[in-house]
């Protein structure tokens, strides 16, 4: 049974707490110690992206002010503010926003999504030219696929 409309708009109106790592809030352990350090966020929705992207243009530190001001509920900051946060922390907000928002893949994720198709690449090149996992570790990638390629046409001709 396909999905409703309320099913698919649910995700759009939950928050989500995110801690914020202490050392991003404290760097080298400089000022007084932080109580919490959790944040709010909001996944954004068609409409902010739009309106972001529509405001900043090709700015990229405004891109990532305004969606910093969208995403973070609590607590709420000015774009004042958001320009005086801490870089690593700003970076830190906007790749959560993007994560809360399904927009972006958290980075070890995207390394195991890398990682996965190489390894059965090693494997299939392995087995099909008798190759050790260090000979094909040092392909490129052009050439890993030249010769999976190669494999795959074999195949079709058995």
């Amino acid at each position: 049974m396909a999905l409703t409309s309320e099913e698919l708009l649910a995700g759009c109106s939950l928050t989500h707490e995110v801690e914020i790592p202490r050392d991003l809030l404290r760097p080298n352990g400089a000022g007084s110690a932080v109580a919490d350090s959790r944040v709010v966020l909001r996944p954004l929705n068609v409409l902010d992206l739009q309106r972001i992207a529509k405001a900043a243009r090709d700015d990229e530190g405004l891109s990532a002010t305004l969606l910093i001001q969208q995403g973070l509920v609590e607590p709420a900051l000015d774009s004042e503010q958001i320009f005086k946060l801490p870089a690593g922390v700003a970076r830190f907000l906007v790749e959560r926003i993007n994560t809360v928002s399904g927009i972006s893949t958290p980075r070890d994720a995207i390394q195991e999504h890398v990682q996965a198709p190489l390894a059965k690449a090693c494997f299939v090149l392995a087995r099909e030219f008798g190759w050790t996992p260090e000979q094909v570790s040092g392909m490129t990638i052009g050439q890993i696929l030249l010769y999976l390629e190669m494999a795959h046409k074999n195949g079709d001709e058995k």
